[in-house]
């Protein structure tokens, strides 16, 4: 494995193995109603994460590593380019501005905290459930 790809990880690990996170692939439309549903019983977080993009690697592994909120939260993890029509739809609905890597979180069906880039933290993200 090159250096390059230890620090970034490979375009196609979409969703890496060694993390603290127990992803739930966000590949179907339908997915959206049950982010609603169960959002009025737990929060939801939706990462939306471009595989092509360095940036977007690195957020995803630091918030990977510092996460710890398995039993808080449900977490949808999107590869936006494969499902470009879905994260059209997450912006839609919850009247967001699509970024890239960008980090939602759904409560009672709504988005109450959407970051991007940089500011995807998931320290922050504890303080906002």
């Amino acid at each position: 494995m090159s250096l390059f790809s230890s620090i970034f990880g490979s375009s196609e690990n979409q969703i890496t193995s060694n993390n603290n996170v127990n992803w739930i692939p966000l590949i179907f439309m339908g997915q959206l109603d049950e982010i609603l549903s169960i959002s009025n019983e737990k929060p939801v977080v939706i990462f939306k994460h471009s595989t092509r993009c360095s940036i977007s690697r690195m957020a995803l592994k630091q918030f990977e590593n510092e996460f710890d909120l398995e039993d808080k939260v449900h977490a949808y993890f999107l590869d936006l380019l494969e499902y470009r029509d879905i994260s059209n739809e997450i912006a839609s609905r919850f009247k967001v501005y699509h970024q890239s890597p960008q980090l939602l979180l759904i409560k009672e069906g709504k988005s109450v905290y959407d970051v991007s880039h940089s500011d995807i933290d998931a320290a922050e993200l504890k303080g906002k459930l």
